[in-house]
């Protein structure tokens, strides 16, 4: 009978000892906490998912609007975003490289943007639609001019159909017309020179000669301008 006693207290569970009974407490602290996130985190997601919705029910309704940029936010934000978007037919796509920068934009079916657009988004660039259609018209102009080059050769110099006598002959008469459009010649009288004409052939040392007998000769006519002046 005591041997059936002992097995049988000795099979109770032992009341748990005051560590055991802290550490069950914090556990259940935590997941009180964890839990409260969890139920936190999928209120702000029905919340921005919500606040999402009306966003988009006032760009399809607004006929002004063609697109919309949102500011960077988390990848969750984004996925959000892209599924309303979806759900309310619009175009959305994410742009920027790392992370924290990217963003989302959202286009009406009837403004989906180009695949220029996208690329200029994609390098981080503006896009203006004026400058895109010059470019694009530059593009197609040199294209067009390599096939033609590539038909016909080299584009080449393009020569006058009429030359200056027949141009003007009718109103200056055939004979000045011949003498206007003959070649023009020096005129030495208005100082036309040729350059021929203006190379000094002379050596350093003739030219400095002739400098000196200029200074001479200038001091000489002042001594005798000035000895004539005397009483």
């Amino acid at each position: 009978m005591a041997d059936l006693l002992g097995s049988i207290l000795s099979s109770m569970e032992k009341p748990p000892s005051v560590g055991n009974q802290e550490s069950r407490r914090k556990a259940r602290e935590q997941a009180a906490r964890m839990k409260k996130m969890q139920e936190d985190e999928k209120k702000k997601k029905a919340d921005f998912r919500k606040r999402m919705e009306k966003e988009v029910s006032e760009i399809i309704q607004d006929s002004k609007i063609q697109k919309k940029t949102y500011p960077p936010m988390g990848k969750i934000e984004r996925s959000i975003i892209h599924d309303v978007a979806e759900v309310a037919g619009l175009t959305s796509f994410s742009f920027g490289e790392e992370e924290e920068s990217r963003y989302v934009m959202i286009f009406k079916k009837e403004f989906a943007p180009s695949d220029e657009e996208l690329e200029a988004y994609r390098r981080g660039e503006a896009w203006d639609p004026q400058i895109a259609e010059e470019k694009r018209k530059l593009k197609q102009q040199a294209q067009f001019e390599l096939e033609r080059e590539a038909r016909t050769g080299p584009k080449e110099e393009a020569c006058p159909s009429s030359n200056y006598r027949d141009k003007y002959s009718h109103l200056i008469g055939v004979s000045a017309a011949k003498e206007a459009a003959h070649t023009l010649e020096a005129n030495k009288a208005y100082g036309c020179v040729p350059v021929a004409n203006k190379r000094d052939t002379r050596s350093i040392e003739e030219a400095m000669n002739a400098i000196r007998a200029k200074k001479q000769q200038k001091r000489s006519e002042g001594e005798c301008a000035g000895s004539s002046s005397s009483p």
